[in-house]
């Protein structure tokens, strides 16, 4: 972990927000779906509902005006929609800094409640997404059959003071570098720490 941090001493997220309800809508919308293309249809969402009041009173039709290029968003439009009247009914509008609350809300799940409690109120908590949970395999650095069993792994193994940003070091490592089909282990960082038996060469010269 501590070469991901050395190479990128301060990771930042890829999806774009301004506060912690556009960052929850984001992430909602990011489900199976790129951040590059939940970042081209929230431009103009949030631009005519910046918060949970005005959010909820587009409703589900309005959201879904604004995202239909992206994967699942008739599903994504009525979560979106839902959860914005449950933050103005019960919680004055604004994103509840608690994990019970946030899993609550339609279209949350552990994931992304992880994501908003570490990127919007500082919390120390690992977000295991695709990336990461093929990450936490191949490398041995946590295994684990479910999302959850990596995510305790990673808590366990990761240094306190690193655990913050550790799951910005390693989705953006995991997406960029440790991919799915052909790892770039020619440029990885953390290369002679990790045990991948298959490690790949980096391509050849002309």
């Amino acid at each position: 972990m501590q070469a991901l941090a050395n190479a990128n001493p301060e990771p930042k997220p890829e999806l774009d927000y301004a506060d912690p309800f556009t960052l929850l809508v984001a992430v909602v919308l990011s489900a199976q779906t790129t951040d590059l293309a939940v970042n081209k249809v929230t431009r103009t969402l949030f631009a005519e509902a910046p918060d949970a009041a005005a959010m909820a009173a587009l409703g589900a039709e309005g959201v879904a005006r604004h995202i239909r290029s992206i994967g699942l968003w008739q599903a994504k439009a009525k979560n979106v929609a839902a959860l914005s009247q449950i933050l103005v009914d019960q919680y004055a509008g604004r994103v509840p800094e608690d994990r019970e609350a946030l899993e609550a809300l339609p279209g949350v799940g552990r994931k992304t409640a992880n994501v908003v409690l570490n990127v919007a109120f500082g919390q120390n908590t690992m977000a295991v997404d695709t990336h990461i949970f093929r990450l936490g395999n191949r490398t041995g650095l946590a295994p684990g059959d479910t999302p959850r069993a990596v995510e305790d792994g990673l808590v366990k193994r990761c240094p306190p003071e690193l655990l913050r940003d550790a799951h910005h070091w390693l989705i953006l490592h995991g997406r960029y570098v440790c991919k799915a089909r052909r790892p770039e282990c020619w440029h990885c960082v953390a290369r002679d720490y990790c045990n991948y038996p298959d490690k790949v060469a980096g391509p050849t010269a002309g």
